[in-house]
């Protein structure tokens, strides 16, 4: 009896408050440095979103964000999801990496695995090794009745890093009218629409609750919300979860 009211008590505490722990698939973060103007890169657009149609019951959990890079744009097409922001991330990971420079399409995985990502037996072989390896923290996310997001970091040891949000959309295509990729429809999943930092871990974890606007442009029923723990000095990602936006 003891045991059937455990069960009972856990299916009330997930099933009402909607709480998703990274801790229950190990999930593997997959960013993909892009761009609408680079010619190498279609290739590895087209393998994020077959990633992100892959079933749940394929045993992965992943986190994918396809960031778009602005420093293609001056070539005769300007990627409307491009940004200085990601350019700047992908800058950081580069000094992370040691890499002489930036280049696309380049796939990180976890924040400390790089490569370029335009062939998909690499990418799969990477994904499946990158989640046989425990992350440390634990991200508890829940939608509040307000609809605001909690977001709950949890360790056994204290973790120096930061905590950051990512609004993904799926769904997306653009017919492009100039540049290397001339004439092309070129279609996208996972591209972060908003990146930001919600602050740091400390000795007793984090906690905060969040607003989450999106823009009207923004299809409601496309979107996640990802949370990454991410190392201040190396930038792997210590931990990771991700729910769909609520409408």
């Amino acid at each position: 009896m003891n045991k059937i009211l455990r069960i009972l008590a856990a299916i009330a505490v997930f099933g009402l408050w909607g709480l998703v722990p990274a801790s229950a698939q190990n999930p593997v973060v997959v960013e993909l440095f892009t761009s609408e103007g680079c010619s190498s890169c279609p290739p590895a657009d087209a393998i994020l979103v077959q990633l992100g149609r892959q079933p749940a019951e394929s045993g992965r959990d992943l986190i994918l964000l396809g960031e778009h890079v602005d420093y293609w744009n001056y070539i005769g097409w300007t990627d409307r999801f491009s940004s200085a922001q990601f350019s700047q991330r992908q800058s950081d990971y580069a000094r992370s990496f040691h890499l002489g420079s930036v280049y696309t399409p380049q796939m990180v995985i976890d924040g400390h695995l790089q490569f370029t990502g335009n062939e998909a037996s690499e990418v799969h072989r990477k994904i499946d090794d990158a989640a046989k390896e425990p992350k440390p923290a634990q991200v508890l996310l829940q939608w509040a009745g307000n609809g605001r997001l909690h977001v709950t970091v949890q360790s056994h040891a204290a973790l120096q890093a930061r905590v950051l949000l990512a609004v993904t959309e799926d769904g997306l295509s653009t017919e492009v009218g100039g540049g290397e990729n001339g004439g092309q429809t070129l279609h996208h999943a996972a591209v972060v629409r908003q990146l930001r930092e919600l602050g740091s871990t400390g000795k007793n974890g984090f906690d905060t609750a969040v607003d989450v606007p999106i823009h009207p442009d923004w299809n409601p029923a496309q979107l996640k919300v990802a949370v990454l723990v991410q190392d201040s000095g190396h930038g792997r990602i210590l931990g990771a979860a991700q729910l769909p936006y609520r409408q």
